[in-house]
């Protein structure tokens, strides 16, 4: 089962995690503790379509305050926050800039050209940044021959940059620039209490310049979905019409809600327990065989390259997989491991003391 791990196929087959004893794959694989799961049951619930959900209510409410925005909406996923406000902000046949490795390139099935018409202008920052230098030269001058430059989007923390903090002097700079263009701006913040833990700042001051952010209530945070998008009262207004459309729409979804209310109280702080880890386990791999690059260790993503005469990513992943152990395949010879509030020291020490052979060729 070579590459399994890497989700190349279209639907997943079915699956057990019987015999992982440490799953390092993704903060996705985070899962619910007993604390958010009561918070859960004792959710008091209504339908959300009509206003009626005082837990929802509550965490938009909490949200919008937490990111210095005046609206927030619940939704399914990160990916549907993205691709609304690209809607929001965009034409078709118009422009959004961002990193090439951003996850509205990378993971979101096409998205922006199949939902919205919109072109991507991918810049080649690095780590995933990019600066208001490289936005200036992005923008398009007006032509009837070009799309429309309309949208600067950026993600905090940088996935593929091995989890890489924007400085809150070059996030400002940017949009300040994106501004002066007349452009629009967007923050993916999937990982942004990541970037908040490590930098020492506030959501609100992260957010600051970003017409429109989001975070995510699973990974770090640990529940079992949604996310919430936060704007303007018109925007998030219209972002309403478009999670009717796209199939988001909610009822009881005070359930989800009372594990981000849970998250937001209890696992934020904790992050950075995943970041000392992750730094542990970064340092270590440094130093084993037939590793040529570790990314810099910033948050709770350990992203390293292998080297041209040692054993590819597949055979790696496959050989920690018979030990019990689960990492991510990011390329022919990049590997990705990722922390969270599902794995512990132990997990990492033999994480690490199975690695070696792995990349040896002999575990």
């Amino acid at each position: 089962m070579a590459g399994q791990a890497t989700g190349y196929k279209y639907a997943p087959e079915a699956a057990s995690t019987a015999g992982i004893v440490a799953d390092f794959y993704s903060d996705v694989k985070s899962k619910p503790t007993p604390a958010m799961l009561q918070a859960l049951v004792d959710a008091e619930v209504g339908d959300e379509q009509a206003g009626e959900d005082p837990t929802t209510n509550e965490l938009c409410r909490r949200g919008a305050d937490l990111l210095g925005k005046q609206a927030a909406v619940l939704l399914p996923s990160g990916t549907m926050c993205n691709e609304i406000a690209l809607a929001l902000h965009c034409e078709p046949g118009s422009e959004v800039i961002c990193a090439r490795s951003a996850h509205i390139i990378e993971f979101e099935a096409g998205g922006p050209a199949a939902l919205g018409g919109i072109m991507i202008h991918a810049l080649d920052g690095e780590l995933g940044l990019f600066t208001a230098a490289d936005v200036r030269a992005a923008v398009r001058p007006p032509s009837r021959y070009a799309p429309e430059s309309r949208l600067v989007c950026v993600e905090q923390t940088s996935n593929l940059g091995g989890g890489a903090v924007w400085p809150l002097a070059q996030l400002h700079a940017v949009a300040a620039e994106a501004k002066s263009q007349g452009l629009k701006t967007h923050m993916d913040g999937a990982r942004l209490f990541n970037a908040c833990v490590s930098s020492g700042t506030a959501p609100r001051d992260q957010a600051e310049g970003y017409d429109t952010v989001w975070i995510d209530l699973t990974k770090g945070l640990g529940g079992f979905a949604g996310a919430v998008l936060a704007g303007s009262t018109q925007d998030i207004d219209k972002a309403w019409r478009l999670k009717q459309r796209w199939g988001g729409g909610l009822r009881q979804s005070g359930h989800i809600a009372a594990t981000g209310l849970y998250a937001l109280d209890h696992n934020i702080e904790r992050l950075a327990e995943d970041h000392a880890l992750a730094a542990s386990i970064g340092a270590r791999v440094a130093d084993m065989p037939n590793v040529s690059r570790v990314l810099p260790v910033e948050t709770n993503i350990v992203i390293f390259d292998l080297a041209e005469n040692g054993p590819t990513a597949d055979e790696v992943v496959e050989a920690l997989l018979e030990k019990g152990l689960r990492v991510g395949v990011f390329g022919e010879r990049r590997v990705r491991i990722v922390t969270h509030l599902g794995v512990d020291r132990a997990g990492a020490d033999r994480l690490c003391a199975e690695l070696p052979a792995a990349l040896a060729g002999t575990g």
